[in-house]
């Protein structure tokens, strides 16, 4: 893998400021070579924000320092508080241009070595770790392939060159639709200039088979796929196993890590929180107090079994809420 990608993620004032500490020290740990290739973006204070939305705890910005990683702000244009998804495609911006890069959610671990994942930089993907949230299909309303159809027509794209054959017509898998939680390319300056362009004109003049659809919080899975084709990219882009895999793990709220993931990823969650300077500034976060530190994660691993975790991600937090141990 070479040249060497950079490594965003976004954080700010929060359960993303706790969540960074916790990505920035899986990295050192899995894959050390990359720990100051990472960059941590924050959005500047803005008419976009309704107070600052950096992360102010020095204690928080001393300890990502010492893990080598690169603090950097950025201005929000088009989305800040309103939609705060929309961070990740103006962090991009404050990437070294024609390098290239690798932006993961905050809620995420490296398990590890990035190094021996097979990239091809200059055929961009994103994650597959997602169910078919988008779009809502109505009765008597447009299609999958209409809806999906006129997004493509409205940027110069055909459709049907980025269908997956081997899935039915009108079932959504048969059309590209990832998770934002990880993706990747040969720039970060052409990605983030399509994803901007699409996603801010997506809200503002969508195609009219989408007028009823629900764009918040979806909006940057529905730019995605149309940029990442559009720049040669695709589903099959990358080997699976990886991402998402033996190397990295999205795990979105700690409730779920503890339900769903395997022994190994919750031993490493919880050596990297031992340490007392880390366990000091992790209390801080009533989540991880009571899920690290309480007992309370175990409590909820021993609701599930992991080899028959119920199917649906909606279906895990409703048993984890049944049993009054949700939190987030």
């Amino acid at each position: 893998m070479a040249p060497k990608p950079n490594i965003l993620i976004v954080a700010q004032e929060g359960r993303l400021s706790y969540e960074a500490i916790l990505f920035a020290l899986s990295l050192g740990v899995s894959s050390p070579d990359f720990a100051e290739r990472l960059y941590i973006a924050e959005p500047r204070m803005g008419s976009l924000w309704k107070r600052d939305p950096r992360v102010k705890d020095r204690d928080i910005r001393a300890l990502l320092e010492a893990t080598g990683a690169k603090l950097v702000t950025f201005e929000s244009r088009h989305f800040g508080q309103e939609y705060p998804n929309g961070n990740k495609i103006e962090a991009l911006r404050v990437l070294p241009p024609n390098e290239p890069f690798i932006f993961f959610d905050t809620d995420t671990l490296i398990t590890g070595d990035l190094s021996e994942v097979p990239f091809d930089f200059s055929k961009p993907s994103a994650s597959l770790k997602r169910e078919g949230t988008w779009p809502t299909i109505e009765l008597y309303g447009p299609g999958y392939h209409e809806i999906w159809a006129s997004l493509y027509d409205k940027f110069g794209m055909d459709v049907e060159e980025a269908l997956d054959p081997t899935q039915p017509a009108e079932f959504w898998m048969r059309y590209p639709y990832f998770n934002a939680g990880w993706f990747y390319y040969s720039c970060p300056e052409k990605f983030g200039t399509l994803f901007e362009k699409y996603a801010v004109s997506i809200r503002k003049d969508p195609p009219k088979e989408i007028v009823c659809q629900k764009l918040n919080p979806w909006l940057d899975q529905i730019a995605l796929p149309l940029v990442i084709h559009k720049l040669g990219g695709g589903i099959g882009a990358l080997k699976t196993g990886y991402l998402d895999g033996e190397t990295s793990c999205h795990y979105r709220l700690l409730p779920l890590l503890y339900a769903r993931e395997p022994d190994e990823t919750v031993a490493l969650l919880e050596a990297l929180a031992a340490p007392n300077p880390v366990k000091k500034i992790l209390k801080q976060y009533e989540p991880f107090l009571r899920m690290i530190y309480q007992g309370r994660g175990d409590k909820v691993r021993n609701i599930f079994d992991r080899d028959d975790l119920p199917p649906r991600e909606q279906n895990i937090r409703q048993k984890i809420k049944k049993a009054g141990m949700w939190m987030r």
